[in-house]
């Protein structure tokens, strides 16, 4: 009945017929008037995660020494991990150089993963302790509580996470009287807009930042201005199925202080090479070689000319 009202408005001029615009509306076989519908717009990324892509292609977790690493699934929802490093403390000394005293440390860290909620445990053998745990309340609201521990140093952080159609939002609360916000919002398909606010009660600081990134499906750009004098953009770009090319920059504006960087990001069937090289003059690469099925190499090299210090680092990494 109702689909025949619409199909004769025009008939008691409810509905204007063909002709009352120039032309016949839009209709389907039923004699519907179709509306134009309007596009959802996409679920932006976290305001904490607006620099992703730059970190996963240019921040390579580089080492220097002898690195193993064990990864043990014991059943579905449980894993552990254990690392040894056999690397070096560098300890400043007179002008640029830089005296390099061995150390070993060993790492054993524990994860629990399910569908609402996962735990993540971190200790090392130098007294550094981390953990992390996040619990999923509902599809539009997730709670994560942040701990880590350093020789004469903790920090506790409890994050708020509140999720929308098209935005992003979160609350956040430390140690040391630390209060944050902030929020995403999808504009257009392509570009999302945000800023942040905090206030440190413990130093009597606060700040105010505002955000911008444009994603597309070949490249990705972020900028950020912040009243703390931080200035910060990044551009990703992928060039092929395998290759991205990467580049950031950031100044400081109270320190007048600038860092930039360019870098690469190539992944083949069996291997991930990541380089960078920024303007101080260091050139780094990382490379991941996957041997088999749960046993994968790692070579690492960072040399910094300008300071003379060289790392290189070669790891193995056992189970997934």
């Amino acid at each position: 009945m109702l689909k025949w009202l619409f199909a004769h408005a025009h008939c008691i001029g409810e509905i204007p017929g063909p002709g009352h615009n120039g032309g016949p509306p839009s209709q389907d076989v039923t004699g519907v008037r179709k509306l134009a519908a309007t596009p959802d717009l996409p679920l932006p990324v976290k305001y904490e995660e607006l620099q992703r892509e730059i970190m996963m292609s240019l921040k390579a977790d580089h080492f220097e020494g002898g690195r193993f690493d064990f990864n043990k699934q014991l059943n579905q929802n449980f894993f552990l991990s254990h690392s040894v490093l056999l690397g070096s403390i560098e300890v400043p000394a007179q002008g640029n150089q830089i005296i390099k005293i061995p150390n070993a440390t060993y790492e054993f860290g524990a994860n629990v993963v399910d569908a609402k909620y996962m735990l993540v445990g971190r200790v090392l053998t130098d007294g550094r302790m981390s953990g992390r745990i996040k619990y999923d309340v509902s599809d539009a609201l997730s709670a994560k509580l942040q701990t880590s521990k350093e020789p004469g140093f903790s920090q506790v952080m409890f994050d708020l996470d509140f999720r929308g159609s098209d935005t992003q939002a979160q609350i956040k609360l430390g140690n040391g009287q630390f209060y944050g916000l902030n929020y995403l919002q999808s504009v257009t398909g392509t570009l999302s807009l945000g800023g942040e606010a905090f206030w440190l009660g413990g130093q009597k600081k606060s700040g105010v930042g505002l955000a911008a990134r444009y994603a597309d499906n070949r490249s990705v750009a972020t900028a950020q201005v912040a009243t703390t004098g931080l200035v910060s953009l990044t551009y990703t770009s992928k060039v092929s199925e395998k290759a991205m090319l990467a580049s950031d920059f950031m100044w400081n504006w109270n320190a007048r202080q600038a860092q930039a960087s360019v870098g690469y990001d190539y992944i083949l069937r069996q291997s991930r090479l990541r380089g960078r090289v920024d303007n101080s003059g260091t050139v780094s690469v990382f490379l991941e070689e996957r041997l088999n099925t749960g046993f994968t190499l790692c070579y690492s090299a960072e040399i910094d000319h300008a300071n003379k210090n060289h790392k290189f680092g070669f790891g193995m990494i056992v189970g997934e």
